[in-house]
């Protein structure tokens, strides 16, 4: 695009505020690369009571903001901070529904009850602060059921408004698993009309779905990978929001994400033992050598290390790795490294893993961005067995520092890792198709026999995986494309 574009992000999450997943990352970095591409973006988020101000340098904006919901004025205050990148981050600060220490469910992982107004007045506050402050996008984009009542707002209250009334709206979805399903009588409180909870909007069989609504109502919708675009488009991983995402035809497209690359480079990173680049890999043979005694794991050069930073859910495959990582360490000459926390069964099973698999297995429950990026540079190979994986990012954090990736072959997985070639080293990674525990243990073999048996392959695969390029440019300038359509498609009603 030629002209400048004045963008508002609406976000449950953004690095390095607050953040549960790759959704996180995505509203941190894409902002700031759109910024750099010469566009006018400001991102709204909750202030989390998990945030600290003096950390992020929060200053305060707004001391007080009425926003006006279906049957409530609620009140709220707004504080601003910038990403590295120099974009401002606004912060709706509401003690009644975000100061809280988890964002979206408790210790025990019980989804907060009230949600849906949670994330209803998120993003009433988000509009009425472009009101309030006399910003008038051209583009809103949301992410997420959290946000998805954007396009809504939009069209149902703002259709004539002076700073709104000519945005176009892009919904992202990043994980269709999640729709914001909650009950009807939470409706009257988000204020979209009665007339508008039906089966083609909003309704779902008696609930509402906030997810569904979005798709009905945005300019634009998009996910973060091709493939993943193609899959949600089937009844096994459209969720019930296949047939939706089918009417939207060619408004429906899938942009691959990209990641970070100030936060994730192996050349510049002061997070690891040693840098190294593709060039020059003595560094990271440091970094395994590091990794291997942090977890307590025989320190031999020669023993290929497997990498694993995961959350412990459904999604992610990981009871599927567990009913094969005892036959993998039993029969190979491998170790494991991992990290992760959620469901509490493969916490307590993970978490035991190095008392019975000594030198072997070296495992973290819980989160740690150090450890992250130590087994990111310290791991010859990284699993990734996913049920579905909308786009992932650890796969690519794994390319760029040379631990070749192992997964099913699905969504983003399958649009950012090359197949192995056996027959002439070709390919970065190793790509695997049914979900169960043999396909794991045969994939891992797979890698395992070429570390041993083909080794200057696994030289050529790392050189190539850490060559590639997936900075956030060219996703960057993929949505500049959808911003241009969406547009189009609202001039167009």
């Amino acid at each position: 695009m030629a002209r400048q574009l004045r963008i508002a992000m609406v976000a449950s999450e953004c690095v390095p505020f607050a953040k549960t997943g790759g959704l996180a990352d995505v509203v941190g970095a894409l902002p700031d690369a759109l910024s750099a591409l010469g566009h006018e973006v400001r991102v709204v988020v909750p202030k989390y009571g998990s945030i600290d101000p003096a950390k992020h340098h929060l200053q305060p904006h707004l001391r007080q903001m009425c926003v006006w919901m279906g049957n409530a004025e609620e009140w709220c205050s707004v504080d601003r901070a910038r990403t590295s990148g120099g974009v401002p981050v606004y912060f709706i600060e509401s003690d009644k529904y975000f100061a809280r220490k988890g964002l979206y469910h408790d210790d025990a992982f019980n989804d907060y009850g009230d949600n849906p107004r949670r994330f209803a007045f998120l993003t009433r506050a988000a509009l009425q602060l472009c009101r309030d402050t006399q910003f008038s996008p051209d583009i809103v984009h949301c992410h997420d059921w959290q946000s998805a009542l954007a396009p809504a707002y939009l069209k149902v209250w703002h259709w004539n408004d002076a700073i709104l009334g000519k945005a176009a709206s892009v919904l992202t979805i990043h994980n269709i698993g999640y729709q914001g399903v909650y009950p009807a009588h939470h409706y009257d409180y988000i204020g979209l009309q009665w007339s508008n909870f039906t089966p083609r909007k909003f309704e779902d069989h008696g609930n509402i779905n906030f997810l569904k609504g979005g798709i009905a109502y945005a300019d634009l919708v998009t996910t973060v990978s091709p493939t993943y675009a193609d899959e949600t488009r089937t009844p096994e991983l459209g969720y019930g929001l296949a047939p939706y995402l089918n009417d939207r035809g060619d408004d429906y497209i899938g942009i691959l994400n990209g990641v970070d690359t100030a936060a994730w480079d192996p050349e510049t990173d002061m997070l690891i033992p040693a840098r190294f680049s593709r060039h020059d890999l003595r560094g990271k043979a440091i970094c395994k050598d590091a990794l291997q005694q942090r977890f307590g794991l025989e320190n031999r050069a020669e023993i290929p290390v497997v990498g694993v930073v995961s959350r412990f859910a459904d999604q992610k495959g990981l009871d599927v790795l567990a009913n094969a990582i005892e036959r993998i360490v039993q029969d190979m000459q491998v170790q494991f490294v991992i990290l992760g926390s959620g469901d509490k069964g493969l916490e307590t099973f993970y978490g035991q893993l190095p008392a019975r698999y000594p030198r072997i297995i070296g495992s973290h429950i819980g989160y740690s961005d150090e450890l992250a990026h130590w087994i990111e540079a310290g791991s010859d190979f990284f699993v990734m067995p996913s049920r579905y994986e909308p786009c992932g990012l650890n796969q690519i954090y794994s390319l760029r520092y040379g631990a070749l990736p192992i997964v099913r072959n699905t969504g983003g997985l399958a649009d950012t890792v090359e197949q192995y070639d056996e027959r002439v080293g070709g390919g970065t990674g190793f790509k695997f198709q049914a979900l169960d525990a043999n396909a794991v243990y045969y994939a891992v073999g797979w890698a395992v026999s070429t570390w041993y048996d083909r080794k200057h392959h696994i030289s050529k695969m790392r050189r190539r995986g850490m060559g590639q390029d997936f900075s956030w440019e060219e996703s960057a300038r993929a949505y500049l494309n959808a911003y241009d359509r969406a547009i189009a498609n609202k001039h167009r009603l």
